[in-house]
């Protein structure tokens, strides 16, 4: 009897052990070839391609029409001026500052939204469709009316922003909401997490992937939705972002600015995403376990 005891301990402690071996993570540094193959060459490798193709359109006589389709060392010596002048880096602080400041509006205002429909049901059928309506509707149809409301400044910008940004919020914090097991929220409501505590500590952290869905969709939203309100709401009093930056040169008829300002925009994209969203998605995902270095 003893003897069977001791074999089930030794088992239990055994399989234990297997599992606390499955849960081990390496934390040495990934060596910087690695990182150099996997990270930084394959980019580098796609931009060499598209610069490539692009410069044999123009050499080969494809494309001959420098209005239409400019060289890449055109639009290198647009950037080169732009920044010999001093307003390549205004461009990009006008609309990147416009933008962070108007998402962290929508977020302030996207979040308890988002909480509010997910958890009282009378208000996810009054306004619900209403938020999903509003997702599909293009930003660019809200700049007329904006413009009518509050005039060419800084409010009417981040009204748009608003209005692009937070339906996706709420939208993917809804969403999130609804993925949660039921069992955490009775588990949490048993340790007394109800009301402001159970949403913070129960709710939104299980949420959390959904919600940073939402997070990455309205960031694009209000992206997009800045250069709809920049392009078409051009004033001196604006200044010049990127977007105005992009009607100018339609306005001179300059594809060299136009392409410059394309490039920005895309930069734009890419370093917030790779500065703000992918880490907080690792971060999601190592908290989860789902990412482990093998």
């Amino acid at each position: 009897m003893a003897s069977t005891e001791t074999k089930t301990v030794t088992d239990a402690g055994s399989v234990e052990a297997g599992l606390d071996a499955l849960e081990v993570v390496a934390t040495g540094r990934t060596p910087f070839r690695q990182t150099f193959t996997s990270k930084i060459l394959p980019p580098v490798v796609a931009t060499v391609v598209v610069l490539v193709v692009w410069q044999a359109l123009i050499s080969f006589g494809i494309v001959d029409d420098p209005t239409k389709l400019p060289s890449p060392a055109d639009v290198g010596g647009e950037f080169k001026r732009a920044w010999l002048e001093g307003t390549l880096l205004g461009y990009i602080w006008t609309s990147v500052s416009r933008g962070l400041l108007g998402f962290l509006f929508a977020l302030a205002i996207g979040t308890p939204l988002g909480l509010l429909v997910a958890r009282v049901k009378f208000v996810r059928a009054a306004i619900g469709p209403v938020l999903s309506g509003l997702q599909s509707l293009p930003s660019v149809a809200w700049v007329p009316p904006a413009v009518i409301w509050l005039g060419l400044d800084n409010s009417m910008m981040y009204a748009v922003i608003l209005l692009g940004a937070v339906p996706s919020i709420a939208n993917g914090l809804v969403s999130g909401i609804d993925q949660v097991p039921p069992l955490f929220l009775r588990a949490g409501r048993t340790m007394g997490a109800t009301g402001v505590r159970g949403a913070w500590h129960i709710v939104l952290p299980a949420a959390l992937p959904g919600y940073l869905a939402g997070l990455k969709q309205g960031w694009a939203f209000s992206w997009r939705s800045l250069m709809a309100a920049e392009i078409i709401a051009s004033s001196p009093d604006l200044g010049i972002g990127l977007g105005a930056l992009l009607e100018n040169g339609r306005n001179a008829s300059s594809m060299s600015m136009v392409f410059e300002a394309i490039f920005l925009i895309l930069f734009v994209g890419i370093a917030i995403d790779l500065l703000i969203f992918s880490p907080l998605e690792r971060w999601v995902l190592r908290s989860r376990g789902l990412l482990v270095k093998s």
